[in-house]
C-alpha cells in the first residue's frame, strides 16, 4: 500500500465518553488523557497508527473535549525544549520533538452515542474509506493486515475481533491439598470473540447511523451483519482496554517493563518522521 493511499486514510478516535469506572481520574479529566509512562493513552493509540504510516487523525470529543484540545494547543511546549524570555514573554524553541501528524478536533456533543459522534464527522471524514477506534485501549494490532483483510473481502465495515482478557487471575489447586499447581495472573479466556475495536469502514457506512442517539455497536453494526457487509479480522495478539483502575496499574506496569506489548514504533525510527 503506497504513501499516498496512506495519507488519504484518516483515522477517527472516539474520545467524547464519560469514563465513570475510573473514579476520580475522570473527575478531572476525560479518560483519553490518563497517562500511561507520562504521556496520554491518546499519544500511545496515535502512535500505534503513525507506526504504520497513518498520521491524520479525526478526534471525536464529547465530556471535558477542552482539555483535549489544550493538550494539542500545547503540544509543541510540552514536548520541546524551550528558552523563555521573561522580560520580554518570548520564547524560542530551541529543540522541537513531536510528530508530523494532522490533528482535527471536532466536539461531538456530551450525551452523544458512538455512531452519532461518528455521524457528526461526516463533513470531516469525507467520501473515502476511514479507520476508527476507541480511546480507551491498547492493542498490538497490524494495521495493514487489518486493511488487507478488509480489500479481500470487498467488506463494508471489518472489526478487530480479540479474546477478552480475564478481569481475576487464576489458579489451579492439586486434587489431594491446598498446593497451588499453576498461577496465571492475568489469563485471556477461551469463553469466545469480542470486539476489539480498530475498524476499517467504507462511507457507506453513514447510511447505517440514524443520529445522535444511535449507538454504533448495536443498529448499525447488526444491520451490516445482517446484510452479509460486516466482516472481522481475528487478533490473537495483546490487547487490553483500560475500564479500571485496575487496568491502568497494568497497562503502567507494561510500559514502565520497558516490554510494552504495544509498543509497535521504536524511539529510533519515531524520530525520523519528528518534524525538527
Amino acid at each position: 500500500m503506497g504513501p499516498s493511499i496512506l495519507q488519504a486514510v484518516k483515522v477517527v478516535i472516539l474520545a467524547g465518553g464519560l469514563g465513570t469506572r475510573m473514579g476520580d481520574e475522570t473527575l478531572v479529566r476525560p479518560k483519553p488523557l490518563i497517562e500511561i509512562g507520562g504521556h496520554p493513552l491518546l499519544w500511545h493509540i496515535m502512535n500505534i497508527y503513525a507506526a504504520h504510516g497513518f498520521e491524520e487523525f479525526v478526534i471525536a470529543l464529547g465530556y471535558r473535549g477542552d482539555l483535549i484540545k489544550d493538550y494539542f494547543l500545547n503540544f509543541e511546549a510540552r514536548n520541546s525544549d524551550l528558552t523563555v524570555h521573561l522580560g520580554s514573554g518570548r520564547v524560542d524553541v530551541r529543540e522541537r520533538r513531536h510528530p508530523n501528524w494532522k490533528v482535527h478536533l471536532i466536539d461531538t456533543g456530551l450525551d452523544t452515542q458512538t455512531g452519532g459522534r461518528l455521524l457528526r464527522l461526516r463533513d470531516v471524514i469525507g467520501d473515502q474509506r476511514f479507520m476508527l477506534t476507541y480511546g480507551d485501549g491498547l492493542a498490538r494490532v497490524d494495521i495493514h493486515a487489518l486493511l488487507a483483510e478488509h480489500e479481500r473481502r470487498g467488506a463494508l465495515a471489518t472489526l478487530t475481533a480479540v479474546r477478552p482478557p480475564a478481569r481475576f487471575g487464576n489458579i489451579r489447586l492439586a486434587a489431594d491439598d491446598a498446593r497451588i499447581e499453576d498461577f496465571i495472573e492475568k489469563p485471556q479466556t477461551d469463553a469466545g470473540w469480542i470486539n476489539g475495536g480498530f475498524f476499517v469502514f467504507e462511507p457507506a457506512v453513514f447510511e447505517y447511523i440514524d443520529g445522535d442517539a444511535t449507538a454504533l455497536e448495536r443498529e448499525p453494526l447488526e444491520r451490516l451483519a445482517a446484510a452479509g457487509a460486516l466482516f472481522a479480522m481475528r487478533h490473537e495478539g495483546f490487547w487490553q482496554p483500560m475500564d479500571t483502575l485496575r487496568e491502568r496499574r497494568l497497562l503502567e506496569d507494561l510500559w514502565q517493563s520497558g516490554g510494552a506489548p504495544w509498543k509497535v514504533w521504536s524511539d529510533d525510527s519515531s524520530d525520523a518522521r519528528f518534524t525538527t
